[in-house]
């Protein structure tokens, strides 16, 4: 038996560091099963696979504004770090793919961050979530975040922050729904926790109750509108067909 990171390392020919990082992104499986903790002790036989990322594509870029069609698996801060003179107007969960935008200059950055602040943005995300969706939802619930290592929101009716998601049923397989997702707040979690909290987690994300096990979290950031600029990203496999 062996330490996971340590015999994918050996198998890869990388550093533990770097296997670790790996692991940790969620890109190895052994068969269909997600490895999750790079320290589990496994046979020393154990044969990994390694999922390619997709690569960061540029949907457009002024002397303003950048927006990003982000791979799943990506971290938003990697991307920030990546392109030089720019910072994060918002940022999406490593899970999460689609249009993240990043601003240029520090009047348009603070003029932007304003408008997210003050709702004037437009987000339209698509998922598939488990359970079935016929009809149009609207959920008004608050949301507490707890920030003390990894970030778990929940609703919370006194403590909470308001937010709001309307959810719109796209299409049906077996006993999975495809919706599109508009929120107009921007809690942590926020579309995770409102879709949990109606019975309908999204595919994936065992954090917040999901029980399918997937290559990741099937959710997708569609459509953003900011001033005058409005982005699509093209949806990935994954969501564009859920099998």
């Amino acid at each position: 038996m062996e330490k996971a990171y340590k015999l994918l390392a050996k198998q890869q020919g990388i550093s533990n560091k770097k296997a670790k990082e790996v692991i940790d992104r969620g890109l190895v499986f052994v068969g269909d099963k997600k490895v999750k903790i790079a320290r589990a002790e496994l046979p020393d036989d154990t044969r990994f696979r390694v999922e390619d990322v997709a690569d960061v594509k540029i949907l457009y870029e002024d002397e303003n504004i950048v927006a990003i069609n982000k791979p799943a698996q990506v971290d938003s801060y990697d991307i920030q770090d990546a392109i030089e003179g720019v910072e994060l107007l918002h940022r999406l969960d490593r899970d999460t793919s689609g249009v993240l935008l990043l601003g240029r200059n520090r009047e348009f950055i603070d003029d932007a961050i304003n408008e997210f602040k003050n709702r004037r943005v437009k987000k339209e995300y698509v998922a598939w979530v488990e359970g079935v969706i016929y009809e149009e939802i609207e959920i008004e619930a608050p949301i507490l975040t707890i920030k003390k290592g990894k970030a778990f929101s929940k609703i919370d009716d006194i403590k909470g922050k308001k937010a709001y998601t309307k959810v719109k049923p796209l299409e049906i397989q077996g006993k999975k729904s495809k919706v599109s997702i508009e929120i107009k707040t921007g809690r942590t979690h926020q579309i995770r926790v409102h879709m949990a909290h109606i019975g309908h987690p999204v595919v994936g994300d065992e954090q917040y109750g999901s029980r399918t096990q997937t290559k990741r979290m099937l959710l997708h950031s569609a459509k953003m509108a900011i001033f005058d600029y409005a982005f699509e990203a093209g949806e990935p496999k994954d969501i564009l067909r859920y099998k």
